[in-house]
């Protein structure tokens, strides 16, 4: 089974994902963990690391090979904001989580501690050059949600009800793929 989990930051991806992974007994994979990792190798912020990565596009690249590999694998679910895009050709199901600008930034600066408009400015940041990136490298438009099986507002409810709602979307997916 493939499980992508996509949407911008502070959208809630990686809490379902992790959620997802631990309930159908699958592998975890995170593009932000691998980013952030990358970042830190380079001993730089996330805003410095984007930058550096808009110059250097073998950084997304390898992101995005390390996400095509795990699905071929299988059995696993992929937190990241082109996993659905990089694994079209495989099965699987693909959810997209959008929520309200205002929503995700306070999110991100109460789990990080922060000042909110420090956040906004990191985040936006980050969210334009990865915008421009990715139509770049790959011609990815993100705001076409064509590709997705469901797309989710995470804003509008508690994080309980996104669980209930996407576990069950999985439940009657297997169901009908089993049949």
């Amino acid at each position: 089974m493939l499980i992508t989990i996509s949407g911008f930051h502070g959208t809630g991806k990686t809490t379902i994902a992790e959620k997802l992974a631990h309930d159908f007994k699958l592998s975890y994979i995170a593009a932000g963990d691998v980013f952030r990792q990358m970042a830190k190798e380079k001993q730089m912020d996330l805003k410095e690391f984007s930058k550096y990565v808009e110059q250097n596009p073998e950084v997304d690249h390898e992101i995005d090979k390390r996400t095509v590999e795990a699905a071929k694998k299988g059995n696993v679910v992929l937190d990241g904001l082109l996993a659905a895009w990089m694994t079209q050709d495989i099965s699987g199901i693909d959810i997209l989580f959008i929520t309200d600008e205002d929503v995700r930034i306070n999110r991100i600066a109460q789990r990080e501690k922060r000042q909110y408009q420090e956040v906004k400015d990191e985040t936006l940041s980050r969210e334009k050059s990865e915008i421009a990136r990715f139509k770049t490298l790959y011609n990815i438009n993100l705001n076409d949600y064509s590709i997705y099986d469901i797309v989710l507002n995470t804003g509008l409810l508690s994080q309980e009800a996104v669980i209930r709602i996407v576990i069950t979307l999985i439940k009657e997916y297997l169901k009908s793929n089993l049949k």
